[in-house]
């Protein structure tokens, strides 16, 4: 059984972590933290996953570079600049690296690094390298929620979540932040974010895990089609709960792997609602599927359309734009076999049998679109695969945001 609990990446044993604000964008609010840390008391195995732009940030590199030994002790991460595409930038992202472990006395190579924000622009690495001694010195079980609110841009609500569960008779925890809201698109990462377990694991498993999970989760978000050039998702396990080692792919790793999913899941979620100027989430849950993979292509492709998603904002129940959407999708169906309906906490409405429209009440469909989350339930009646993508409404909003994120 998984359990919810409080803690973030603060609930497993032996993690902590601090928030603070340092100045990293010039004239940013002093109240909103932009330098996060995170530190284990002891080594960690650790696992990373990437963006697949061909333009990757500074920090991508440096963090593959570190993690080739597969053993970490902490993240060190910003908002306020992408630290992409700019003078100095691998410099800048190793000297944050640096400075965070000579705040907390360990090697550069420790550390994982990570920075979100504006891509071209020089990161003023002095402000950082002034707030580290600061995020060190206030470093506790109780940080992460500070760390949260440090890693967010666009985001209007942090995204926080921790578990429990049982693995070998022992109690193991896994916590998790994340930031993502716009340039999000399944293309791995599609956003930061940082996993922290007290669970024994191997890297292999812990990082075979990570990828099965990835593929299931984030890599099945789609905000507005860009993928970032600083996706990543990390995770440190320190083996503090004391469990047998997971080093095989047997009835622990599949309870380690069930949980890591839970976990990636509502932040997957939790990214799609939170899209830029979004006023709802998408959910396309597609089933009876000849295999997974058409499933989840078909779904992707259905709450990455902007027709589609323009159609939500509005309540509109356009379904054509569903069955539209899935047709250039190049994933095998039938679209004479399809039925659709809309689904909410309002009720269920199906518009679509067997490819043709059928006749509906409007002003009932729009009462079930109108609510914060709207499923487009999918029926390929071909197989028994299914599979389900989030994303959100295209709003006025989005434009806004985008118009003038640079200045």
């Amino acid at each position: 059984m998984i359990n919810e609990i409080t803690g973030g990446v603060c609930a497993a044993q032996g993690f902590k972590a601090a928030g603070v604000h340092c100045g990293v964008k010039a004239g940013s609010s002093p109240d909103k933290n932009d330098l996060a840390l995170i530190l284990s008391d002891r080594e960690c195995t650790a696992a990373g996953v990437y963006t697949l732009n061909r333009v990757k940030a500074a920090p991508i590199y440096v963090t593959m570079d570190h993690l080739e030994n597969g053993v970490a002790w902490g993240i060190v991460a910003n908002s306020g600049n992408a630290n992409a595409c700019c003078p100095q930038s691998h410099e800048n992202a190793e000297a944050m690296c640096a400075a965070a472990a000579a705040a907390v006395g360990r090697e550069p190579e420790d550390f994982i690094v990570a920075s979100t924000g504006v891509i071209g622009q020089t990161i003023h690495i002095q402000a950082i390298q002034a707030g580290l001694p600061q995020a060190a010195a206030a470093l506790s079980t109780e940080g992460s929620s500070a760390a949260a609110n440090a890693i967010m841009t666009t985001d209007t609500v942090k995204k926080e979540i921790a578990v429990f569960f049982q693995v070998g008779g022992k109690e193991v925890k896994i916590g998790a932040i994340a930031k993502g809201s716009g340039m999000i698109h399944p293309n791995m990462g599609t956003m930061l974010a940082f996993v922290t377990t007290d669970c024994a694991i191997t890297q292999e498993m812990l990082e075979d895990a990570l990828r099965d999970v990835t593929g299931k989760t984030f890599n099945r978000v789609t905000v507005d089609g860009d993928t970032s050039t600083n996706d990543m998702c990390v995770v440190l396990a320190n083996g503090a709960a004391g469990n047998p080692l997971i080093e095989w792919k047997d009835g622990d790793f599949d309870t380690f792997r069930d949980a890591l999913h839970h976990v990636c899941r509502l932040l997957a979620r939790a990214i799609a609602g939170d899209g830029e100027g979004a006023s709802r989430l998408i959910t396309c849950r597609m089933s009876r599927a000849r295999s997974e993979e058409s499933a989840e292509r078909l779904a992707k492709a259905v709450v990455a359309s902007s027709l589609v998603k323009a159609a939500m904002f509005g309540a509109d129940a356009n379904w054509g734009r569903v069955l539209c959407a899935m047709g250039y999708s190049k994933a095998p169906f039938r679209p004479e076999h399809v039925d659709i309906s809309f689904e909410s906490s309002a009720g269920s409405i199906l518009v679509c049998r067997q490819g043709d429209g059928l006749p509906f009440n409007e002003d009932r469909a729009k009462e079930i679109l109108s609510q914060p989350e709207v499923i487009i339930a999918v029926s390929l009646n071909e197989g028994e695969e299914s599979a389900e993508c989030w994303g959100c409404d295209l709003t006025y909003d989005y434009v806004k945001i985008n118009g003038d994120y640079r200045t």
